[in-house]
């Protein structure tokens, strides 16, 4: 048998020593100081070249010697510690600070109500129909003329008579000549439902916002009825005393975006219904007329509609119905 090398026998005696003080077999804990640890000489030119400090070892080898799990160990970073509460709220960042307004620049309107509503409608509508506007540039010349005649018949004394009137009537009887254009979709049946009466709605602007009350069967309305109805609602919405039942079951709209000078744009479907007529302002513009250029009354409608029930064909026929009114009013009598 070869006998051990003088410093390999060493080692083993000062490890059998080391063992006696420990206790066989017990784990011990770091070196005490200025006593040798106990390690093998592989383990102890792997804690050299880790830059591992043999006396800082915990030792979890057969009688406390250190093994190369516990230098390997040594030079793993430490296990996170546990933070005492006050110091892990101390490190928590701060709750952000309430965004503060610059009240002298800035107003701030809560939305709720009316206008609340409104918005919900509109988002609905805009991403459940698939919106078409059609346009057409239209010569009223002739319709203001009638605007103001009928200021001036007997059966309308005490009534309010304007342009808008007028248009009302040139949509309805665009409906009469083409009904399934009166529609809604129903979503649940999948089925078009073609409405046999009109609830003509006008949209209002008004203190609590935008809204859009109807005229209940307008379409069995004289144009004098029609005009009585008409101002009615226009009292009721300015003054804010619309009931919610006026608001309810319409099946086609006007917007007048003219009373405010703009020249025409592309109405949002008020939910549910199939058509909305948008009308511009009326200014006097050059005008081929009778082949030759005249100042005359012009305007431009835009309608749009919803693509599931009406298509191209058959907006391009409403449309240009209403324009054909308006341009020759007497076509009130002979197609109403």
């Amino acid at each position: 048998r070869r006998t051990p090398a003088p410093d390999a026998a060493a080692e083993q005696a000062a490890v059998a020593v080391q063992a006696e003080l420990n206790g066989h077999g017990a784990p011990a804990g770091p070196a005490v100081p200025g006593e040798r640890p106990l390690a093998k000489p592989p383990v102890r030119k792997l804690a050299k070249d880790l830059g591992v400090d043999l006396a800082t070892v915990t030792p979890t080898g057969p009688d406390g010697i250190i093994t190369r799990e516990d230098v390997h160990a040594a030079v793993a970073p430490p296990a996170p510690r546990e933070t005492a509460p006050a110091a892990v709220a101390a490190a928590a960042p701060a709750p952000a600070a309430p965004v503060s307004y610059d009240t002298a620049r800035e107003t701030r309107i809560p939305v709720k109500g009316v206008r609340k509503a409104t918005a919900a409608a509109m988002v609905g509508s805009a991403f459940t129909a698939p919106h078409v506007t059609e346009f057409v540039t239209v010569d009223v010349t002739r319709t203001m003329k009638l605007v103001e005649e009928l200021k001036q018949d007997k059966e309308f004394a005490g009534l309010r008579v304007n342009p808008l009137l007028l248009i009302a009537k040139a949509l309805l009887v665009a409906i009469r000549r083409n009904p399934d254009v009166n529609a809604s979709w129903d979503e649940a049946a999948q089925e078009i439902v073609v409405k046999h009466y009109v609830n003509l709605g006008i949209a209002a602007a008004t203190p609590r916002g935008l809204i859009v009350p109807n005229i209940k069967d307008a379409h069995a309305k004289t144009l004098p009825q029609l005009a009585g109805s008409l101002g009615e609602l226009v009292s009721t919405a300015r003054e804010g005393k619309t009931s919610p039942a006026a608001m309810q079951a319409g099946t086609v709209t006007i917007t007048n975006v003219g009373v405010f000078g703009v020249d025409t744009g592309t109405p949002i479907l008020n939910q549910g219904e199939s058509a909305i007529l948008a009308v511009g302002a009326i200014k006097l513009q050059p005008w081929v007329h009778k082949g030759k250029v005249k100042p005359r009354q012009v305007t431009t409608l835009a309608l749009s509609f919803d693509h599931r029930l009406v298509d191209g064909e058959l907006g391009s026929k409403v449309l240009a119905d209403v324009a054909a009114v308006l341009e020759q009013p007497k076509r009130l009598i002979s197609w109403a």
